[in-house]
């Protein structure tokens, strides 16, 4: 019943979202001596979700439902723009990566809050508290 509201699907979208993050920045920490490694990124999630709004297209609820696919499975990685390249051709810095580490950190709980705070309107309203 509860994954059909929209605030959940949000959350659980946002969650997934840093987590697929999470995993680029740790690729990208992993890779900051590698010779010609260029940092990465993803969409932010802002523009996934306008992308999932945008011309009210139809919305799949599973892969065979409206001949679609289901919004957010694909998490889109590209090189992240700006960034200095060492003499190597690396273009990590840790001391970023850190930085946006935290940034997901926070984007995680904050789906997290979102659900628990929905799941306790559902709660109440149902009348179990």
């Amino acid at each position: 019943m509860y994954k059909n509201l929209e605030v959940f699907r949000m959350a659980h979208a946002m969650a997934t979202h840093a987590g697929s993050r999470q995993a680029v920045i740790a690729r990208n920490m992993a890779n900051a001596d590698t010779p010609g490694y260029t940092a990465q990124d993803v969409t932010p999630f802002q523009a996934i979700l306008d992308s999932e709004t945008a011309g009210y297209a139809q919305r799949a609820t599973r892969v065979t439902h409206l001949n679609g696919t289901v919004p957010g499975g694909d998490i889109q990685t590209f090189d992240r723009p700006g960034t200095q390249a060492d003499p190597n051709g690396n273009t990590v810095s840790v001391e970023s990566e850190m930085l946006h580490a935290v940034d997901v950190k926070r984007q995680h709980d904050r789906a997290i809050t979102i659900y628990k705070s929905a799941l306790g309107v559902l709660r109440s309203a149902v009348g179990r508290q």
